[in-house]
């Protein structure tokens, strides 16, 4: 068998695992966040389904492939069937770029623990996370219920506002690391992880990715009391469930490059680069899931102040120090 035969088996073997893994990951995050929120709630969750409820997301699953699939009247068709899709599609394509373990050896030759390491990885996550706002907006005005337009054009507004100071959090990540690839990103972090030398940016980046996720605090978007559902509100069946399965793929997303940019991705002591992998993305999704939890809704007033007034200005003086201190200890890549 040829070297490219090889490769291109291992890589539609690395994609099926890491699809497979990532929609198994976020199915039992939403299990695992329902048991979380009961024991925060002193309640106790779903119990029903298998032994602890355990086999309540293949109960929801089924549920939702098997209710009707209902258009509203006078919605745009076409865009309205296919906008739930961006954004779990956007969600899962991110982790193409990922880098999850250290890499193994098979017969010889490296095999990465990367599906893809591209030079430009850092861009390619922010082209493709800036897609979900076209979900929201399509989705709801494709309805034709001024709830879903109300809901969709708060969304749109609100994930802009968000990219700004989300992009301008990673600019000293990059400065740093000098690279936009991420598993350069994650080999700089070989002494320190970058946490504890930016601070700043990982707070600004966890604030925003949790914003652009449309997750509370930051859940105006939906406001179930004034907007019923929001951008979703005329979904039912499965392209609801598209909506909602693409909040826990973005939110296990989430983990995995907080885990990358702040948390030395894979590094870690004792226990294998994998488990160290998962460990971290299943703290970061623990603390979300905390905070939801925890606080109660933004106003509109009060979100756009946090990321225009504070987050966005905090971004620029963050990327500025860097430049001056890196100057100052004469710092090299």
């Amino acid at each position: 068998m040829s070297l490219w035969v090889a490769g291109i088996i291992i890589l539609i073997v690395k994609l099926l695992l890491v699809l497979v893994a990532l929609l198994l990951f976020a199915a039992y995050l939403i299990y695992v966040e329902r048991r979380l929120l009961g024991f925060f709630q002193l309640r106790l969750g779903p119990n029903r389904c298998g032994p602890w409820g355990l086999v309540q997301p293949i109960a929801d699953a089924v549920k939702l492939l098997t209710k009707e699939d209902l258009i509203p009247t006078g919605a745009d068709r076409v865009i309205f069937l296919y906008a739930p899709v961006v954004v779990a599609a956007a969600a899962i394509l991110i982790f193409a770029v990922v880098p999850f373990a250290q890499g193994w050896t098979f017969r010889g030759q490296p095999i990465p623990g990367v599906i893809t390491d591209l030079n430009v990885g850092l861009l390619y996550v922010y082209a493709l996370s800036s897609l979900a706002v076209y979900s929201v907006a399509l989705g709801g005005w494709a309805s034709n219920s001024k709830y879903s337009l109300l809901g969709a054009i708060r969304g749109a507004a609100q994930m802009i506002s968000y990219e700004l100071s989300l992009g301008l959090s990673l600019v000293p990540v990059v400065m740093m690391a000098g690279s936009f690839s991420l598993v350069d990103i994650v080999n700089a972090q070989a002494g320190c992880p970058f946490i504890l030398l930016q601070p700043v940016a990982c707070i600004i980046f966890f604030v925003s990715s949790v914003a652009e996720m449309k997750r509370i605090p930051f859940d105006i978007p939906e406001a179930e009391h004034e907007l019923v559902a929001g951008y979703h509100t005329e979904y039912s069946g499965m392209r609801f469930g598209l909506f909602f399965l693409g909040e826990y793929v973005t939110m296990v997303t989430l983990g995995a490059l907080v885990a990358v940019f702040f948390l030395g991705g894979w590094r870690g002591p004792w226990l294998p680069p994998l488990l160290w992998f998962l460990i971290k993305v299943s703290a970061v999704a623990f603390v979300i899931i905390w905070i939801r939890g925890t606080l109660g809704r933004l106003r509109y007033d009060q979100l756009m102040h946090l990321g225009w007034k504070l987050l966005v200005p905090a971004a620029l003086i963050n990327i500025i120090v860097t430049g001056g201190v890196l100057l100052a200890v004469g710092y090299k890549v």
